[in-house]
């Protein structure tokens, strides 16, 4: 079964379509972050204003200095912080609780993952300003847009402003992709209604959340300056993608994940607890060479797979020798994340159908995709060409709608 030609034209329009116009984008002699930005301003904005901070430590400047610091330097009247799932030093793994702690002496951090995922009230009433600045990796199931989009809902009701540090998207050269958000799937790991892979960032993100849920909203968003999307993370000149999370360590797992993100709601381990989280799959069930041979038939563009044995530290299979696949993106540009995803969960339920458990985690399967159509299509054996299609076929659409909220060519 080979992947269509008419998809790879249509994915080819697609990213066409997303990029009309960005041909010859203007370049500002130097690429800055949000937080640079804001710096280089000694924080002018939010001079006079008392400040609440959503951040990590992966939230750094172009120096590698940390975020809060650079408010404190510029004497900002900073209030609180606020952390998301991984907690501030980005070490809590995946769904675990993330306790507060304390900065220093001082300045307290609030968990966003803990009891609650909405910032308290009482807090922000006590504050003028909360800004946030996070690195995402471009996926819709990356919970760091659904703190973002909590933290809008509760600033509006407080009638607090909120403002966006912008950042770049690792993996925007990819063109969007996957099932939209469908009414009755939203969750934390789908919270905001954008394409799976969406190819925008966090701040034009804040922008079609205002648009289309918070209009009340008083959102300030502090551009980045030289950004150029058709760029990877690790391509922008003098910017340093740093791991939000314990498990995408670089651009490469960031542009694998959405490929392999789905496999956490199956009994098939994701590649947790070894040394290449997100870029090989396997289970102790698995035959690997079969595998690998289905995965070659589907001809798909940019991506090799490749045998793989791993025995797994910690997560799915802790101690147990898997057999398994490690992909290996050859061109980034041509490569499908979506189209790569549906056809691993078209091999493993072919072959391992009662073994891969998507039947039994059929909830957070359904989460993930943001819809029940992906894991019923592969439950019949749709061909992968009606599943990119259908997944696809709203798109654009959101694409032709959302072009007001584009901040970089």
């Amino acid at each position: 079964m080979i992947y269509a030609m008419t998809n790879r034209l249509r994915l080819f329009f697609l990213l066409l379509l997303y990029c009309i116009g960005t041909v010859f984008p203007a370049h500002a002699a130097v690429f800055r972050t949000g937080i640079d930005v804001l710096d280089a301003d000694r924080c002018g904005v939010m001079r006079g204003k008392k400040v609440a901070f959503i951040t990590n430590a992966a939230a750094l400047t172009f120096k590698g200095e940390p975020g809060y610091a650079v408010l404190l330097r510029n004497g900002v009247d900073l209030r609180f912080l606020m952390a998301p799932e991984h907690g501030f030093s980005v070490s809590v793994e995946a769904g675990k609780s993330v306790p507060g702690t304390v900065i220093g002496d001082a300045l307290r951090v609030y968990s966003l993952y803990g009891a609650s995922k909405i910032p308290d009230e009482s807090l922000l009433k006590s504050v003028d300003v909360v800004a946030f600045d996070l690195q995402d990796v471009g996926a819709r199931c990356y919970t760091y847009i659904s703190t973002m989009m909590l933290a809008m809902e509760a600033c509006e009701k407080a009638g607090r402003t909120f403002m966006v540090l912008d950042r770049p998207n690792p993996v925007s050269p990819l063109a969007p992709s996957g099932f939209m958000l469908e009414k009755g799937y939203e969750s934390f790991v789908s919270a905001v209604d954008v394409p799976f892979l969406h190819g925008m960032t966090i701040g034009e993100i804040a922008l079609f959340l205002q648009k289309s849920r918070f209009r009340t909203l008083r959102l300030q968003v502090i551009p980045m300056e030289g950004y150029d999307r058709r760029l990877f993370g690790d391509e922008l000149p003098g910017f340093t993608f740093r791991s939000p999370s314990p498990n995408i360590r670089n651009v490469e797992t960031a542009i694998v994940y959405p490929a392999t993100v789905m496999l956490e709601a199956t009994a098939v381990s994701e590649g947790r607890g070894t040394d290449l989280p997100f870029l090989q799959f396997g289970a102790p069930f698995i035959r690997t060479g079969e595998l690998v041979r289905q995965l070659a038939l589907y001809e798909l563009p940019g991506v090799v797979f490749r045998p793989a044995d791993f025995t797994p530290v910690s997560g799915k299979f802790k101690g147990e020798r898997c057999g398994g696949v490690r992909i290996s993106v050859t061109d980034r540009k041509r490569f499908h994340p979506f189209a790569t995803s549906a056809a691993i969960m078209l091999s493993l339920h072919r072959n391992y159908p009662e073994m891969l458990g998507l039947d039994k985690g059929t909830d957070f399967f359904d989460k993930l995709a943001g819809t029940s159509r992906f894991r019923r299509m592969i439950a019949a054996d749709e061909p992968l060409s009606r599943i990119v299609d259908a997944a696809n076929s709203n798109v654009e659409a959101f694409i032709l709608n959302n072009r007001d909220v584009r901040l970089y060519p």
